[in-house]
């Protein structure tokens, strides 16, 4: 059913973060915004073995890697999309990962990113819900300090 594949409780998130190796990251800053966690994340997660793919239509590089406009612009299968944008912005990547002829395992909103009706659409479209949790917290607490 769809509501397994909103993702909750300990097993289930580090069961998603050993699943993955290749994440989109969506809304990801440049170095000039180094105190952030939409560029202290994704390099946090490169410097631990993900591949991470920039998505910010104002940046051309991030951390030596291609930044590209959208989702649809990314040529190669991804893993997982990690969303760092307010909530009421995440419905169109919702709609954007559900429409990618690869689609992802996993659609993950960072700490304090939730939106049910894009949650909602994504499970029924087979893709796995992670909300409210920052990914870096959870690699850290659940797989590299075990």
């Amino acid at each position: 059913m769809w509501h397994d594949y909103l993702i909750e409780g300990d097993e289930r998130i580090r069961e998603v973060l050993h699943d993955i190796k290749k994440i989109a990251v969506i809304g990801m800053k440049d170095e000039t915004h180094e105190n952030e966690a939409s560029y202290t994340v994704p390099r946090y997660l490169q410097d631990h073995g993900y591949e991470i793919i920039p998505v910010n239509p104002g940046c051309t590089s991030i951390l030596g890697r291609t930044c590209f406009d959208n989702l649809t612009s990314i040529t190669e299968p991804i893993d997982a999309v990690l969303v760092f944008r307010s909530p009421s912005k995440v419905p169109p990547h919702a709609k954007e990962t559900i429409e990618l002829e690869h689609k992802p395992k996993v659609f993950w909103m960072q700490h304090g990113i939730r939106n049910m009706d894009a949650a909602h659409k994504l499970a029924a479209a087979g893709i796995k819900v992670v909300q409210d949790h920052c990914m870096y917290s959870e690699h850290l607490r659940l797989i590299r300090d075990n």
